[in-house]
């Protein structure tokens, strides 16, 4: 199954990164600029970035693989997990918006949601056949409490 997900999501985060500046500078189409814009892309930047650490750090306390499709040994349902089933690819599309939101461009707006859309048919709906088929029940209770993203 890896063989497949040879780019795996903090690639994509670079990649789109590497998007929105282009945009930036080459297809901007209306542009937003200003203070307001810039504290707010820093607050989202920086609120993504923390999440993705808080929640990478409750996978390495649980002792479970970060990549993945790899090294899955724990479910983690605790934290951050309470409330999103996919909290690191929330901030990730954070960390996006909040680039896309300082540097103005209106187009690059479009880039956190292609962020989504990738990584949900990429990675997260396999990683969920994948998460039941070794949690079973743990699972699938798991997935009736807990909404995918937000």
């Amino acid at each position: 199954m890896s063989e497949r997900r040879i780019i795996y999501p903090p690639v994509w985060l670079v990649i789109g990164v590497v998007v929105i500046f282009a945009l930036d500078e080459f297809l901007p189409g209306p542009r937003f600029a200003g203070a307001v814009a810039q504290l707010t892309g820093g607050a989202l930047l920086v609120a993504g970035l923390a999440l993705l650490v808080v929640a990478g750090g409750l996978f390495t306390r649980a002792d479970t693989g970060l990549i993945p499709f790899r090294d899955t040994r724990a479910l983690v349902t605790h934290g951050l997990y309470r409330y999103s089933r996919n909290p690191m690819y929330v901030a990730m599309a954070l960390v996006l918006l909040g680039v896309a939101v300082t540097v103005g461009a209106s187009l690059a707006l479009l880039v956190p949601a292609a962020f989504l859309v990738i990584i949900d048919r990429r990675f997260i709906r396999a990683e969920e056949r994948q998460l039941e088929a070794l949690f079973g029940d743990e699972y699938r209770a798991y997935c009736q409490r807990v909404r995918r993203w937000l």
